[in-house]
């Protein structure tokens, strides 16, 4: 009787990285392209502003919440590869039957599913992506990753606002079933070409189940506090496109191409940020506060050009929060709990910037300055947390 071989992963570490970062930025071409038209979809079935901030709300706090309960599900079982790969489907799936929703009901529903197939595969994806960078840099992986992610943010929201310029809103959400099926047919292949990525570490292979006895170190809690306090005072995009908006800052055409800049340069700052983390460590991440407060400050204005460069310091800001913050995770959380870890971790980050982005909004109609000045004392705290980070450093 033959003997089965085990199973052999077939790429580097480093090519497992870039490979995954292709599937995230054909799934990111789909999602994000579809993000930016979701809201003049909904209004069209007769929903109001109210009902709009609600649907993507919930959204988004499926997307982050979900996460405390997928992690632990993915340490538990070891199945990355399945919950990875179901997440992804359940995206690229919700996002082209948009095109044929005829009620509000349908377009909601899906737009939540679209998020909650995020928060299936992230904690899942980001422990695999965390056991090839043992080999690689935590920094440089994660910020390689997010380099190529975020290359398909750029894309997919041009890419649609040509399609709705050509033939409307659906055809808009129709065009993403092909980058949609590339994403599915890559991560498949890469399925084949890594089955066992915990091989690039010395770390428990899949199948490998936490134990709740490894708790998470201090710390990992005061990084998740300064991380969450950040949040808290930073100015969601839905907030600085309305302001462009309202005020007529610029042409409501140019709202997106915004948004497609700041998405370009999350790009360039992951790489740059990530190249910082695996030189310093955690020093590098005093930034984020700094370019916290200046985001209202410029985005706020009446001024095209300080609306611009707004526009680049968001962007930079948040290509900071999604690379190198989730290196950081990596290296303090046990290997056999990074699932549970990314879950409590984004969870935190997510809430935080959810209340803080109601409370800004309540602070913008009220007054700019209001919003400034508590954007100002939020940043403020972040620091006073990050001091303990630079004396364990």
């Amino acid at each position: 009787m033959t003997e089965r071989r085990p199973a052999v992963n077939r790429l580097s570490p480093m090519r497992f990285v870039l490979a995954f970062g292709v599937v995230s930025c054909l799934a990111d071409f789909v999602y994000e392209g579809a993000r930016a038209i979701v809201g003049p979809f909904l209004a069209d079935f007769g929903a109001s502003a109210l009902v709009v901030g609600f649907v993507t709300g919930v959204g988004e706090a499926v997307a982050l919440v979900l996460r405390l309960g997928t992690g632990r599900l993915s340490d538990r079982t070891g199945r990355h590869w399945a919950l990875s790969i179901t997440g992804y489907v359940v995206t690229v799936v919700a996002v082209p039957l948009l095109a044929l929703t005829q009620t509000l009901w349908q377009a909601a529903v899906l737009v939540v599913a679209e998020r909650f197939g995020k928060a299936v595969r992230t904690p899942a994806r980001d422990t695999m992506l965390a056991q090839a960078s043992s080999k690689t840099g935590r920094g440089r992986a994660f910020a390689i990753h997010e380099a190529l992610d975020q290359s398909g943010a750029v894309l997919g929201p041009l890419v649609v606002a040509g399609m709705v310029a050509l033939s409307g809103l659906r055809l808009g959400f129709a065009v993403l079933v092909i980058p949609g099926v590339a994403a599915v047919a890559l991560l498949a292949w890469l399925r084949r070409a890594v089955p066992v990525p915990a091989a690039y570490e010395d770390a428990p292979p899949d199948g490998a189940t936490a134990t709740d006895g490894q708790r998470f170190s201090r710390r990992f809690w005061v990084y998740t506090a300064f991380t969450a306090m950040t949040m808290l005072g930073y100015a969601t995009w839905g907030l600085l496109a309305y302001h462009l908006q309202v005020r007529q800052i610029v042409p409501e055409p140019l709202i997106p191409v915004l948004y497609a800049v700041a998405m370009g340069v999350d790009a360039l700052a992951a790489l740059a940020s990530g190249a910082i983390y695996d030189r310093i460590g955690l020093r590098g991440l005093v930034v984020l506060p700094v370019l916290a407060v200046a985001v209202p400050f410029l985005s706020f204005s009446s001024s095209i050009v300080l609306v611009f460069l707004g526009a680049i310091v968001w962007g930079a800001a948040m290509g900071v929060h999604e690379s190198t913050m989730r290196a950081a995770v990596a290296d303090m959380v046990p290997a056999a709990r990074r699932g549970v870890g990314y879950g409590t971790f984004t969870a935190a980050y997510g809430l935080a910037w959810l209340g803080g982005g109601t409370i800004l909004g309540a602070l913008y109609d009220y007054s700019i300055p209001a919003l400034i000045t508590f954007t100002i004392v939020t940043q403020a705290l972040a620091l006073l947390l990050f001091v303990p980070l630079l004396r364990h450093h």
